[in-house]
């Protein structure tokens, strides 16, 4: 009992402090919305350190690859596992829409007149290409240093840790300097969690007391299927994975540390947020640093599980409301599509992929506020689903490049010992 509570002590923490602002949220409702800044608080000091973080672990990690072929093959094996993953999401996606259908006739009419009330017109076409290279790059250094550009950023990163790797000697300087500002901003997270509980109380209190329960039928219905939905691919999808790539050992040490991940990312519903616990969180399951360090910030902005399942939700919502018929394979590409432009910030980063959906099939731009509703009341498992599916991608990564027995190191032995 002594060594649950040790290895839990912290997870039954945040726990708690969720709960008590769950209850909180439902007895006061919106009154507890003063709690609200200290919520935050929290979340805005992760925020501060979203952007140096990506950037020194990616580059230190990939500067200190000492072997040119692991770098080479982390990244091949880290795009396949994200393509294998999403793929698997989106049809878990198609195949939920396609067995429940999320607006009926009846609820038809509901949704148009809440749409009409507030409807914005946008007649602005979006240039791929323009978007494409806007992207994936900045007009000026300063502007790498924010979260809006935060794949350019990612690329910087990776480019700079090639180059610092292939410069060998003369780059081990600089090198050091980035991975003691890494070591440093480490110790920053440690101190930030220390306010975590607090933070996380009063931020998910906020959120709970803010969104009631008040929503037209056909918003109701598709959050109780994405949630249950969320529910059963987070338990028994991530099940899979870590049992596939690490086997029962695997399986036991997946579950006894992505609870923090878990809880980060429904609290805050930012995949940014939850980067420095959900990093922690892999490592502590036996991922290596260099394959954890690049995993989980290359997944925040390239692999979200959530989101890809979500925008199959907003297209068949679409779908189902306007009669259309749209063939699966391009709900597939567009959802994959549209769930890259999503960017890793709190509610509301989905709007340009929510734009691209109803441009790219042709429905009304009327229908982008319908789209902004169903993205807020699904944010929570959707953020979770994108976080924790890092964590197992990154055990799956491990599991290619390492080869099978990667689970048996010493340092995952040693916490069998303890358990």
């Amino acid at each position: 009992m002594k060594n649950f509570i040790k290895n839990y002590k912290s997870s039954l923490i945040l726990l708690l402090s969720i709960i008590i602002g769950t209850i909180a949220g439902l007895i006061f409702k919106d009154k507890i919305t003063c709690l609200k800044p200290l919520g935050d608080l929290f979340i805005n000091m992760l925020l501060v350190i979203v952007v140096p973080l990506i950037f020194l672990t990616i580059t230190t990690s990939i500067g200190k690859m000492k072997q040119p072929k692991r770098i080479g093959k982390i990244l091949r094996t880290i795009i396949l596992v994200f393509i294998f993953t999403s793929l698997v999401s989106v049809f878990v996606g198609i195949i939920t829409t396609k067995m429940f259908k999320l607006v009926n006739t009846q609820d038809t009419n509901t949704i148009k007149e809440i749409l009409n009330e507030d409807i914005t017109t946008n007649e602005e076409k979006i240039n791929f290409l323009e978007r494409t290279i806007d992207t994936i790059s900045v007009k000026d250094f300063s502007s790498l240093l924010s979260r809006d550009n935060m794949i350019a950023l990612i690329i910087f990163s990776i480019l700079l840790g090639i180059s610092i790797n292939i410069t060998k000697e003369k780059g081990e300087k600089f090198l050091q300097v980035l991975d003691s500002a890494n070591e440093v901003l480490q110790s920053l997270i440690k101190i930030i969690m220390y306010y975590a509980p607090i933070g996380l109380g009063c931020y998910f209190a906020s959120l709970v007391g803010t969104f009631g329960s008040e929503i037209a039928i056909g918003y109701g219905k598709t959050f109780i299927i994405y949630t249950i939905v969320a529910i059963l691919f987070y338990f028994i999808v991530y099940s899979l994975y870590s049992y596939i790539a690490g086997g029962k050992k695997g399986f036991i040490t997946y579950w006894k540390n992505v609870l923090p991940a878990t809880l980060t990312s429904l609290a805050t519903c930012s995949s940014a947020a939850s980067i420095a616990v959900n990093t922690t969180c892999s490592k502590k399951i036996g991922v290596p640093s260099d394959i954890a360090d690049t995993t989980i910030p290359l997944g925040t902005s390239f692999h979200k599980d959530g989101s890809i399942i979500g925008s199959v939700f907003k297209i068949m919502f679409l779908v189902y409301l306007f009669g259309s018929d749209i063939s699966t394979i391009k709900i597939i590409g567009v959802a994959l599509l549209a769930t890259l432009l999503v960017t890793a910030v709190p509610i509301g980063g989905g709007t340009i992929s929510e734009t691209l959906i109803i441009t790219m099939l042709g429905f009304p731009i009327a229908s982008l506020g319908m789209l902004t509703i169903i993205a807020t009341i699904i944010d929570p498992p959707a953020t979770m689903l994108n976080v924790v599916g890092d964590t197992a991608s990154s055990m799956l990564v491990t599991r290619i490049v390492d080869g099978k027995n990667w689970i048996d190191n010493k340092q995952v032995k040693n916490k069998f010992k303890k358990m």
